[in-house]
């Protein structure tokens, strides 16, 4: 008896989620594309206008770019984008001519903007409206700040009146905004059919738009009258009709909501999926967890390089580059430096009588300084998740004062056992206790103001604020340890 195609069709194999797949796939693309050096390296080694040895490096570059094109054609589209950000720009440019056309598309998606700049660069015209002909509205919105703007026209000749105003509206909303990350294919029913008609209409979609968990229920305008999930859809009677479990009640976003606010909903809610609703309140689009994830993601990669002063940037970015982007704070830094070298330098009497201050006050400074930024940490956190308002701020102040005096405390006891066991003196020890306590109180004032302040005139909270904070422990501490050193022991 003939088996169906079905049957004779091998089961499907189970791929294992590794994150250290990638980083395996880049050391093998590391290690090969290195062969092809020494190789090369070799050839060049020989008699100039040796046939014989070009014709070997000729051989040996086509089999290696074999191997690479055959590993690169096994990856998922990020862990492709993952190997070409860690790699040097003319390798990642050698490596980017292997990668499928087919991949193109997700690939330029997956990427980090600095490097996806330099990919656009490598390509074609002819190539790049390939790549981005196929390319959903919301997707292409995405890359057009890239893309040369004769690619951008000429792939929009491509799409449908309504794929094409779709883009426009897209490309319209400021980049941090929900209307700028929002998704246009969602399935939309009527609220007056059965649930029979709608699974009769899902039945002919060829497939569901990613993360579809649930139907938005619209009238003729498009004015969104609740929503269907799909698990209700699927246990109730075929039957009922659609306004009968719809839910009326449920979270709209607005497209000019912060892309931020729009993660904090999405964390506090659970949500898998969120309808975008205009002034008039017709659906215009939806903000699925896979456009939230992006946002969360990029939104701590900002944070963790503001609080250090930098912006992104290439890793493998040309020095003039880097120089621009890290020299500013890195100055201004060495300004801070300076200026808390000239506060101790004004107890110079102090300290040459007694020796000992010079190796207490850096654990002054220090101790201070990683206070303020336990609580500059949580501030920031706390700005970022909209819960410090006008209300709360002065209680958070005073608790986080209060706290920092009862750790200080705690420590100021260790560290003056420590001051009076080198120097042998009560007085020195007394001393350091209360300078480590005042320079904490100083630190955690400082981590409270400075992201507030940049907070209120709408700057980044977290944009060089380790600076700012190491500047005032620095300085006040010195001022304050080696001061109170002035007054009570000489």
């Amino acid at each position: 008896m003939t088996q169906s195609a079905a049957a004779q069709k091998p089961p499907a194999t189970p791929r294992r989620l590794d994150p250290e797949d990638a980083q395996h796939a880049l050391a093998e693309v590391q290690e090969r594309l290195r062969r092809q050096q020494l190789v090369a390296d070799l050839v060049h080694r020989q008699e100039e206008g040796d046939a014989k040895a070009n014709l070997v490096e000729d051989l040996v570059h086509r089999q290696h770019e074999a191997e690479l094109k055959t590993l690169l054609d096994g990856l998922h589209p990020a862990d492709i984008a993952f190997i070409l950000e860690s790699l040097p720009k003319d390798e990642r440019q050698s490596i980017w001519k292997l990668v499928s056309p087919e991949h193109d598309a997700d690939v330029l998606l997956e990427v980090e903007d600095w490097v996806r700049e330099s990919l656009i660069e490598a390509m074609d015209r002819q190539d790049l409206v390939a790549a981005t002909g196929n390319m959903d509205a919301d997707e292409l919105a995405d890359l057009a700040p890239d893309l040369p703007p004769d690619v951008v026209a000429e792939v929009q000749k491509g799409l449908t009146e309504e794929e094409r105003a779709q883009l426009l509206e897209a490309m319209g909303y400021p980049e941090d905004s929900v209307g700028a990350i929002m998704d246009f294919e969602m399935v939309r029913v009527r609220e007056d059919i059965t649930l029979e008609v709608v699974l009769r209409y899902l039945r002919r979609l060829h497939e569901l738009p990613d993360h579809t968990d649930q139907i938005f229920v619209v009238d003729r305008q498009d004015k969104l009258q609740g929503i269907l999930p799909l698990s209700r859809l699927l246990v109730s009677e075929p039957e009922t009709e659609v306004r009968a479990v719809m839910n009326s009640d449920f979270l709209t976003l607005n497209p000019l909501d912060s892309d931020a606010d729009a993660a904090g909903a999405f964390e506090r809610y659970d949500l898998v999926s969120a309808p975008v609703m205009d002034d008039q309140g017709r659906l215009i689009g939806r903000v699925t967890i896979a456009d939230v994830v992006d946002v969360m993601r990029e939104d701590s990669q900002e944070q963790a390089l503001s609080r250090a002063g930098l912006q992104e940037e290439d890793i493998f970015a040309p020095v003039s580059t880097a120089l621009r982007n890290r020299a500013p704070w890195l100055l201004f830094n060495l300004c801070t430096a300076a200026t808390a070298s000239f506060v101790a330098s004004q107890f110079e009497g102090t300290v040459s009588q007694i020796v000992i201050l010079a190796f207490l006050m850096s654990i002054v400074a220090g101790i201070g300084g990683n206070s303020g930024n336990q609580t500059m940490t949580l501030i920031i956190r706390a700005l970022a998740m909209g819960r410090i308002t006008g209300r709360n701020l002065w209680q958070l102040v005073k608790r986080e004062l209060f706290v920092t005096l009862m750790v200080g405390l705690c420590g100021s006891l260790v560290a003056a056992l420590f001051a009076w066991a080198i120097s042998h003196s009560i007085s020195i020890a007394l001393v350091m206790m209360a300078a480590m306590v005042c320079n904490m109180l100083v630190g955690a004032s400082v981590g409270v103001l400075v992201p507030m302040v940049r907070a209120r005139f709408g700057k980044d909270p977290a944009m060089g604020s380790s600076v700012l904070l190491t500047f005032a422990t620095d300085s006040l501490g010195f001022f304050i340890f080696l001061g109170l050193a002035t007054i009570f022991l000489l």
